[in-house]
Parts: C-alpha cells; sequence; structure tokens
C-alpha cells in the first residue's frame, strides 16, 4: 500500500515532536526512544496529546475506547479530549460492555448521548463490514482512533473490534489511528495454537496464535498486511515510550482499569489465555466470584484435581484445593469445589500448557467433566483438536506438542511486526 498525500504530511510534519519512522510498506509509525534513566512508560495517548494532537489537526474524530482508555492520572481521555480546542473529537465507538463500562459480558451500551459531555456514542458490538463501515460514514468523522487496554489473549474481543474497526474504516474512506498500551503479560512470546480460518469467530476472527505476545499497535500492523492486504485502512500508530518486551504491567506505573468486569487485576491477565479454555467446559471458569479465571470449579471435585495438577511440576505455578459459591455464571448460589491458581514465578509460568493440564487433569479425577454442548471449547481454541485429544487421553505434553509447526510458523510471521526491544 503507497502512503496518501495526507499520510505523508503526516509523517512529514504534523507528527512532530512524535519522530515519526515508517517500519511497515503503508503505515506511518510513531516511535518512542529510551532516554538515560528508566522512564515511566508513556502510553500512545499520552504522547500524542503531549504533542498537541498535531496528528489529528483539522479532522473530526472518532474513538473507539472504553474505561481503560485512561491517563496516568486516571482521567478518561474522552473527558480530556472533550474540551480541548486543540482536537475535534465529535463522536465515540464503543465495544462489548460499552464505552463507559455498564455491559457485563455479551452485552453493550447501544446508542445513546454521552451524559457527561454530550458526544454522540454509537455501539460497534458484534458489527462488522459495511455495517459498521456504515456507522462510521454517518458519524461523519475523518479518523477514526483506537485506544483500549489488551490482556494479550486471542479470545479477548477488543483485538477483534480493532480487525473490524480497520476493516470498516477501509471501506468508509476513513484513516485509522491505533495508541498502544502494554501487553499486561509481556510481548516476550507467542504461545497456544493457532487458530484454524473454519473456527472464525468474535473470539478469533484470523490465524493468530492463543497467547499473542504482542500491543494492539503491533497487531494492527500485522492485521493491515497479513489479513487485510487486498484493501488495508490508512493506517498511523502512536507507540509508547518507556515499555519492553519482557514488561509485566506493574512495570509500567501505569494504573490498572479492568478492561472488562472479570478482569479486576494485572494477575487475571497473567492466568487468562490458559484457563478462559474452561468457558468452553461444564467446570465454572471463576465467574461470580473476586478471582475470576484464577479459582476454576464444579460440584463434586475435591482435592485429588489439586493434587493431580499439582504432580505435573508444572513451571512457575501451584494449585490449591479451594472451595467457593458464584454469585452468578455456572453454578450461581451453589458450593463447588476444585483449584485456585496460584501463579509463584510469572517468568517460568505457560499459561497455555497451565490451562492444557488443568483441562486435562480435571477430566482424569472428576466423573462429571464434559464440554459445553455448544462446542464452545472448539471457538476458543480454535480447532477441534484440543476437544477430541484430550477426549482421546492424550496426555498434557501430547496436547501442547500438537502445535509447535503452526506455532513456529506464526512466530515468524509475528517477528516481522514487533516495534519494541
Amino acid at each position: 500500500m503507497t502512503l496518501s498525500r495526507r499520510g505523508l504530511l503526516a509523517v512529514g510534519g504534523a507528527m512532530g515532536a512524535l519522530a515519526t519512522t515508517a517500519s511497515v510498506p503503508g503505515t506511518a509509525v510513531a516511535s518512542g526512544g529510551h532516554g538515560g534513566g528508566r522512564p515511566k512508560v508513556r502510553t500512545g495517548f499520552d504522547r500524542l496529546a503531549a504533542d498537541g494532537y498535531r496528528m489529528l489537526s483539522g479532522e473530526k474524530v472518532g474513538i473507539v475506547t472504553n474505561p481503560t482508555g485512561v491517563t496516568s492520572d486516571v482521567r478518561h481521555i474522552v473527558d480530556v479530549m472533550h474540551p480541548d480546542d486543540r482536537v475535534n473529537l465529535t463522536a465515540v465507538f464503543g465495544p462489548e460492555h460499552g464505552f463507559r463500562g455498564t455491559a457485563q459480558a455479551g452485552g453493550s451500551e447501544g446508542r445513546y448521548d454521552d451524559p457527561a459531555t454530550g458526544l454522540p456514542v454509537y455501539d460497534t458490538y458484534l458489527k462488522n463490514g459495511q455495517p459498521l463501515a456504515d456507522i462510521f460514514t454517518a458519524s461523519g468523522v475523518d479518523t477514526v482512533v483506537f485506544d483500549i487496554q489488551d490482556v494479550g489473549a486471542r479470545f479477548y474481543t477488543y483485538i477483534w473490534t480493532l480487525y473490524d474497526c480497520m476493516e470498516a474504516a477501509a471501506l468508509a474512506g476513513k484513516r485509522f489511528v491505533v495508541l498502544d498500551r502494554p501487553n499486561p503479560m509481556t510481548g516476550r512470546a507467542a504461545l497456544g495454537p493457532v487458530l484454524d480460518p473454519a473456527f472464525s469467530s468474535f473470539v478469533g476472527r484470523r490465524e493468530i496464535s492463543q497467547a499473542h505476545g504482542m500491543t494492539v499497535t503491533e497487531l494492527a500492523l500485522l492485521f493491515n498486511a497479513e489479513f487485510l492486504a487486498e484493501r488495508p485502512v490508512e493506517l498511523e500508530i502512536v507507540k509508547m515510550s518507556g515499555w519492553r518486551r519482557d514488561d509485566f504491567f506493574d512495570a509500567s506505573g501505569l494504573p490498572w482499569v479492568p478492561p472488562s468486569p472479570n478482569m479486576p487485576t494485572p494477575e487475571t491477565a497473567v492466568v487468562y489465555s490458559g484457563t478462559c479454555l474452561f468457558e468452553g467446559t461444564l467446570l465454572s471458569e471463576g465467574r461470580g466470584t473476586t478471582r475470576p479465571f484464577e479459582l476454576l470449579g464444579a460440584e463434586g471435585i475435591d482435592h485429588r484435581w489439586a493434587d493431580a495438577a499439582n504432580a505435573l511440576e508444572l513451571p512457575g505455578v501451584a494449585f490449591r484445593e479451594a472451595y467457593f459459591a458464584p454469585t452468578f455464571s455456572k453454578f450461581a448460589g451453589k458450593t463447588v469445589g476444585g483449584v485456585q491458581v496460584h501463579v509463584q514465578d510469572r517468568v517460568a509460568f505457560d499459561p497455555v500448557r497451565t490451562g492444557i493440564g488443568l483441562l486435562v487433569t480435571a477430566r482424569k479425577t472428576w466423573s462429571d467433566f464434559g464440554w459445553r454442548p455448544d462446542n464452545a471449547i472448539d471457538r476458543l481454541s480454535g480447532s477441534t483438536r484440543v476437544r477430541t485429544m484430550i477426549d482421546a487421553g492424550a496426555d498434557t505434553d501430547e496436547v501442547v506438542g500438537a502445535w509447535s509447526e503452526e506455532l513456529a510458523a506464526f512466530r515468524a510471521v509475528r517477528r516481522r511486526y514487533l516495534q519494541y526491544r
């Protein structure tokens, strides 16, 4: 893709202090360096605002965001941008759970006018293609900005909101700007199976690994070049400064805002890319507790599951026999038995291997083990392989080893779009 004249102007002048470079053909990239010491992370929005929003000068701007779109002093970026004369913010686009975050999983806030700013809020949830492009056209914006905190897992829907909005912006002829935030489980490695396109859904549109090990700007670059190549969007990104690939979220100095109601802490994000697989089973994945995705269980489970899981000697993690009563979702109001996942060494911990090990041992120790009747596990894991191999009695190493070749191939593609060391 060749940069348009407007894109070239943005690179040549409007970015100013953001020091842009073009690292992927057809894409303008704003990069940030490290100073003499180890700086606190400055997000893409922090750097955009510090530059006076020059990248957005003269444009009607709409932003795709949610409660995680905050500054370091926890002001929402929409509330910061709206009264600022240097930027013309005219619309907001809300994802799953909504712009202000009032909806539970599988819900959104619909179309309304934001009481705090008066801005029109459009609903993007479960919309893609031309219908979403029509929303962007109807909003009257020139540029769509994306700023949402991701958690690093393929089945977390915000990265597919990113993908859908990029595709729709291309259809509508809109420029697309992605503002970066840290991957809370680091950007060290891609882990797990790669999606089979036959199992494409909103918890996995395209062929990336279960834990992608990328930031949203890196994903945007990959999406545009690999999956939207026939009709790429006019894409620009604003990188963070001060972030390194091996940083967990607590190294960033940034405030944590739950990206969704069941992602309360950065520690949740560390385990989520593995234990979310339990959404595809008859066991509780801990929704309705204060430790979702760390507490797992069902009626009739006792200490034998924790014993079997600990016997695997999985790196960086231990399992405690646990009993809990979810307030909603599976087993609501009932006391169930299971495990609590205790990550003891985040660097050694492999969330996907851990999730598989827990599935294998749950099946062996709980006689009522089963998958959800809709085979949601296939959409979450990206194929039928995890379900069928575990049902056939495969052990943890056999299941994890089954995707080694496809993961290696994805890692090779991924490397081309990494923006941080």
